[in-house]
């Protein structure tokens, strides 16, 4: 997640699945906050806050809020807390491993999540934000660890201990995967069922193709899952169906 992207189309679909999942929970939220990048014009789907008959009766208390940081131009992970609820807990340190030296990433990562684990260890809602998503495991010694960019993707290893015992929502940027991308969720959703996870996935197709992985729900929760893709479906919100 990066400042300049606060307000755009996902956050208000994002945010409004965990306030749908918010009642008797105890939320955490973990940013895996990036660094702005100025180089793309990613984050200005904006549009949508122009569409107020289409947007706003979803969730109006949302909507006039994204609505309100754009136009004031406010746009922050900062500005987003308070749509969370007043017990949530976030961990924000930055994911950016810029700043130290490429073979001592691996670590540094392991130790940036375990501060993360510790931050959200009251909670039984949770919620991760990767720029990219999910990745598939990689060991201490795969060089995508020494990568910088490794900060933008969120390793199923992370996905599984964040969710261990507790419901979590993860969102995943689908990718170019062979296949395709109902592809790729029903891959994703089979590993963590293999894993003892039961998980539903969203999927969000306005502007861009994201998916929410909501693993371990209970019966309520799924409840409150299926209501909310019913009642968003006009702005390509759905269930996933798996193609098998």
């Amino acid at each position: 997640m990066q400042d300049r992207y606060a307000g755009d189309v996902g956050d208000y679909v994002k945010l409004g699945l965990l306030r749908a999942l918010l009642p008797n929970r105890r939320l955490g939220v973990a940013w895996y906050r990036y660094p702005d990048e100025n180089q793309s014009r990613d984050g200005q789907k904006l549009d949508y806050l122009d569409r107020t008959n289409d947007y706003e009766h979803l969730d109006s208390e949302l909507f006039n809020h994204l609505r309100k940081i754009v136009t004031e131009n406010k746009r922050s992970i900062a500005s987003l807390r308070p749509m969370l609820g007043e017990n949530a807990v976030f961990s924000d340190e930055c994911v950016d491993a810029g700043k130290v030296n490429a073979p001592e990433r691996s670590d540094w990562r392991r130790a940036w999540f375990d501060r993360v684990m510790d931050a959200l260890s009251g909670c039984d809602l949770v919620f991760a934000d990767p720029d990219n998503g999910i990745v598939d495991d990689v060991d201490d010694d795969d060089d995508r660890r020494k990568l910088r960019e490794f900060g933008k993707r969120m390793p199923l290893a992370e996905v599984q201990a964040l969710a261990r015992g507790r419901c979590a929502v993860i969102y995943h940027h689908n990718t170019r995967h062979p296949g395709g991308h109902d592809a790729e969720v029903d891959r994703l959703l089979g590993i963590l069922r293999e894993n003892g996870m039961p998980s539903l996935a969203v999927r969000a197709k306005a502007w861009s193709p994201r998916t929410f992985f909501v693993i371990n729900p209970d019966a309520e929760s799924e409840e409150i899952v299926r209501d909310f893709c019913q009642e968003w479906k006009d702005i390509r919100v759905r269930l996933h169906s798996p193609s098998q």
